[in-house]
């Protein structure tokens, strides 16, 4: 009895479900398995890090924190090219840049625009669709017939599943990979049924210890099905800066997750070798570490001390009404972000004031009034007359308002205003105007990149959809203070946030200097040419 083996005929039990799970391993690789490109045709696959500076990946691989980046920079024969990504330095504005090659009007993560009345918010549905629609001007993507992972636009993508711009209405394309990967999954889940108990346990162990995210198992299987053009972005560096700093050991960890799930794309391409595709590796903007402006002027937020202080409101005066004060959820929610609650906390309330101000007992007064509106977005905000859908300039501002850009500059928690004037942009530093063609006596002094500082500011400024002011806390003399609660912001002009990188294969001839990710486009538009 003790050594007697269940028998299927003549086979034991054992060897039939093993050639059972053989054959159905080389269904399902077969299955998966899409054709090789043409001859002489590359494919391309795109890792986008958010939020990660050149500086501190540098820091990261001597540190150990991004060990197989370093491996690819030192043995696998990759470069990394210096980039800078242009004012603002957000995702939106780089992705609209790079996947379509046009300078957007895209100022911030959070704007309003004038013409159409209405606030622009990238994670609401709809908002990121509207923008990609109206801007990309009709040109083709570089996503063309692939997939995008956890972008902000589609890059014209078939397979558009966690991406901003097809958020409440995902691709056919997208939902059938979706089914596919779980049917994979599925098998495994059958095999792992018929394993032994210890090795369940084992495999439950790995699983907990290296969890695989959903965008590697995405991506894995686009590559597998030989999909022309793939752009991944990995959000989870961003997360752990802004909750926690660029350089806090959290988002060091987070980083290394990142790390760990590039490597495993990486074994799959050399698992289909002949689907001949080109990594790139790259990131949109880094971060500078902040302060909450809450916590420079002792809890009013930047709207309350612009209505206040300069304007002539009182945006306490509505809330005073007992109607009107918050409620028990709200009024928790306010008392924990006054004791300075850190971390993804404040990530959470940030999004509650965005899209649900009721929750904390806020209202539609608190960012408008007397025709005057609002927008914190970040170290940036923006000041919106709305008597007029154009931009205003300095002139028209001051007949209303004397010296007002001047007097905010010089106010607690500011780095510098931007604002329109006939002569171009003026920026406001410490109470003194400034050209552009003297910034290096003023902000930027000692900035070996002024010229960079300049483009951007010039960028921005063109565009109608940033504010009549445009507000910075980058350089205050608080230090680097962001207008929401967060302790890394990014938008601004420091070397952090406007300093990137750009991985590739040492083979390929990439854009130098790359100075704004619109050069970007013609590159990497080549490979959908190749796949034509």
């Amino acid at each position: 009895m003790g050594e007697q083996i269940l028998q299927y005929g003549s086979m034991p039990l054992d060897d039939l479900v093993l050639g059972m799970q053989r054959t159905f391993d080389r269904l399902v690789r077969r299955l998966r398995l899409g054709p090789p490109p043409a001859p002489g045709r590359r494919r391309l696959l795109i890792v986008q890090i958010d939020g990660l500076s050149r500086a501190v990946l540098e820091e990261a691989m001597a540190r150990g924190r991004a060990p197989f980046l370093a491996r690819l920079l030192r043995r696998r024969g990759y470069l990394m090219a210096p980039m800078c990504v242009g004012l603002p330095t957000s995702t939106p504005a780089f992705q609209l840049a790079a996947m379509y090659g046009v300078r957007p009007d895209i100022p911030g993560f959070h704007y309003h625009d004038k013409r159409r009345r209405t606030d622009v918010y990238f994670p609401r549905g709809g908002d990121a669709a509207h923008v990609e629609h109206t801007q990309a001007a009709g040109r083709r993507g570089i996503v063309s017939g692939g997939g995008t992972y956890g972008c902000v636009f589609t890059g014209g993508a078939e397979s558009n599943l966690l991406t901003f711009a097809m958020i409440k209405r995902p691709t056919g394309a997208g939902l059938v990979r979706a089914a596919s990967k779980l049917v994979v999954i599925g098998w495994v889940l059958v095999k792992g049924s018929v394993a032994s108990t210890v090795e369940v346990a084992r495999a439950l162990l790995r699983m907990i210890a290296d969890p695989l995210s959903p965008a590697t198992l995405a991506v894995a299987h686009d590559i597998y099905a030989g999909v022309p053009t793939i752009y991944v972005n990995y959000l989870d560096y961003d997360v752990a800066g802004h909750a926690w700093g660029p350089r806090h050991p959290r988002a060091f960890r987070a980083l290394r997750r990142v790390d760990a799930s590039i490597h495993r794309l990486w074994r799959v391409l050399r698992r289909v070798p002949e689907h001949g595709y080109d990594l790139y590796v790259l990131s949109d903007h880094g971060q500078a570490a902040s302060v909450p402006y809450l916590r420079v002027t002792g809890g009013r937020p930047i709207e309350q001390s612009l209505f206040e202080d300069f304007f002539g409101s009182d945006v306490n005066r509505a809330a005073s009404a007992p109607e009107r004060r918050p409620g028990g959820l709200a009024s928790g929610l306010a008392a924990l972000r006054a004791q300075r609650a850190p971390g993804l906390f404040q990530r959470f309330v940030n999004y509650l004031e965005q899209d649900f101000p009721w929750v904390l007992g806020g209202m539609r007064g608190a960012r408008e009034h007397d025709g005057i509106r609002v927008i914190a977005a970040g170290p940036n905000a923006f000041v919106y007359f709305l008597e007029k859908p154009e931009p205003l300039t300095l002139d028209q501002i001051e007949q209303r308002y004397p010296e007002l850009a001047k007097r905010i500059s010089a106010s607690p928690g500011i780095g510098i205003v931007l604002v329109r004037s006939a002569s171009g942009p003026l920026c406001y530093w410490r109470g003194a105007p400034y050209g552009l063609d003297a910034l290096a006596a003023g902000p930027f002094a000692q900035r070996p990149d002024l010229e960079r500082i300049v483009e951007g500011i010039r960028d921005l400024m063109t565009m109608p959809s940033a504010g009549d002011l445009v507000i910075y806390g980058i350089d205050a003399p608080q230090g680097n203070v962001s207008f929401v609660a967060e302790v890394g912001a990014h938008a601004g002009p420091s070397v952090d946030e406007l300093h990137t990188f750009l991985i590739h294969p040492s083979g390929v001839q990439v854009p130098t200097p790359i100075t704004h990710p619109v050069q970007l486009y013609p590159h990497f538009a080549r490979y959908q040419a190749d796949a034509t």
